[in-house]
């Protein structure tokens, strides 16, 4: 599988004919819907078997080899070239694709309302293939300890056709929000913990669920070891009942981080009850924040490495997110709040505005600039096929069990493409 970057001047032909692929075949992979108009800066994702390179100044069949993990041997026994010869700049070398390593990837659902609506019904047939747990979000605790239950559709049948396994996402919202106070009782008030826990077996035993995953967020810092508390009894209960169970962590960059985020959440003692954990290391650029990228890569890089120092590599899924955001500028505090938009709206957006996507190699994220009809600046921070790779190249070298991704229903082809090519998603028997 190949990305390619959009230069001034490239057609769908002429970028086809170098990678020896057709127009057709690039079209459907990147679901393009104006093949004609593509945006410079724009990437897009070859469909063929291991990728080119192109020789660059100073390259030598040595460094070409480091970089795909492989030997210069075999690199130039592919390539019909001589190992003592000089390297042409500019000279395309075939690479073979990558051995392939088992992966866990979790896609969070989240369906509206009473329903589940026809896209995200869609989302999760296209996305399920590529899935070890279809994430349903989420059933929030009521302060007695019962649950309520979002709509759930056909999604325990599309899950179960794609041999995709059910998790169910027990949260402390309420009305909306993250709810201090709702964590504080459900920590502390053993009898609505074991309403909860009764509640939480019967719910997912009955509905087909295989994983149990507890998403309590906004929890005081004086809360912190009642949380592992009832994770120790909750892990205890569903364990009887041949249930995973899984947590949500905040994404802290050390013991000590302050801050009602982050201090409930103690990543060892997660790292030893849980089956997993799952990072949720997105969300630096947020809808009322300033512009920046939602997931820069260096910032979940000290995340996960400080993960490491506490949980073992094969309890980790990195968190991703699979949208971006459309910023008004200036940024104002308590202001008006940025635009979720996927990643082929923030490419169309490009493209209706006439302009060029632009790439922080720091935080491995494209974003642009643009002005809308009525005079205001605008910027873009998305997800495309380099900023995922960032993040499928971290979990490799991490040694990290698993992705998971917030949320469903926003298209991103690139991304299922990308994590065929390189991983076997694990499938629970």
């Amino acid at each position: 599988m190949q990305i390619h970057v959009v230069q001034q001047g490239d057609s769908l032909f002429s970028i086809a004919s170098t990678y020896n692929s057709s127009a057709n075949a690039i079209i459907d992979a990147n679901e393009l819907d104006a093949p004609d108009n593509l945006v410079v800066g724009q990437a897009l994702v070859i469909p063929i078997v291991g990728q080119f390179y192109f020789v660059q100044p100073g390259d030598s069949l040595y460094s070409i080899a480091g970089q795909f993990g492989i030997s210069y041997q075999e690199l130039a026994q592919i390539n019909n070239f001589p190992v003592s010869n000089m390297l042409p700049v500019g000279l395309r070398l075939y690479v073979p694709p990558p051995t392939k390593r088992p992966i866990t990837s979790i896609g969070y659902i989240e369906p509206l309302g009473n329903t589940v609506s026809d896209t995200l019904e869609n989302a999760a047939r296209k996305t399920t293939p590529y899935l070890t747990y279809l994430a349903h979000f989420s059933f929030r605790v009521n302060r007695d300890g019962t649950l309520s239950a979002p709509p759930s559709g056909n999604l325990r049948q599309i899950a179960e056709s794609n041999e995709a396994s059910l998790t169910l996402v027990v949260t402390n919202l309420e009305e909306g929000e993250f709810s201090s106070d709702l964590a504080h009782i459900i920590l502390t008030v053993q009898a609505v913990q074991n309403t909860l826990l009764d509640s939480i077996v019967n719910t997912a035993t009955s509905g087909g669920y295989r994983d149990v995953h507890f998403d309590f967020e906004f929890i005081l810092p004086e809360d912190r070891e009642a949380y592992n508390s009832f994770l120790r009894k909750a892990k205890e209960r569903l364990s009887q009942a041949n249930l995973i169970m899984s947590t949500a962590l905040a994404p802290k960059t050390s013991a000590t981080q302050e801050g009602v985020v982050y201090e409930g959440h103690d990543y060892r003692a997660h790292g030893e009850i849980s089956d997993f954990v799952v990072l949720m290391t997105y969300e630096w650029g947020y809808s009322y924040g300033p512009a920046m990228a939602v997931s820069p890569v260096d910032q979940v890089r000290v995340v996960a490495e400080y993960a490491l120092t506490e949980i073992p590599a094969n309890k980790i899924i990195l968190g991703q997110n699979l949208y971006g955001y459309d910023w008004t500028l200036p940024f104002v505090e308590g202001g008006e709040a940025a635009k979720a938009l996927s990643p082929q709206q923030a490419i169309a957006l490009a493209r209706e505005n006439n302009v060029p996507i632009q790439f922080d190699t720091t935080a491995q994220a494209p974003f642009f600039y643009y002005t809308d009809t009525e005079g205001n600046r605008h910027e873009v921070w998305f997800e495309d096929a380099r900023s995922i790779q960032a993040k499928f190249d971290l979990i490799k070298e991490l040694g990290l069990r698993g992705i998971g991704y917030w949320k469903l229903g926003l298209a991103f082809p690139q991304n299922w493409l990308l994590l065929d090519d390189q991983f076997n998603v694990t499938k629970l028997e």
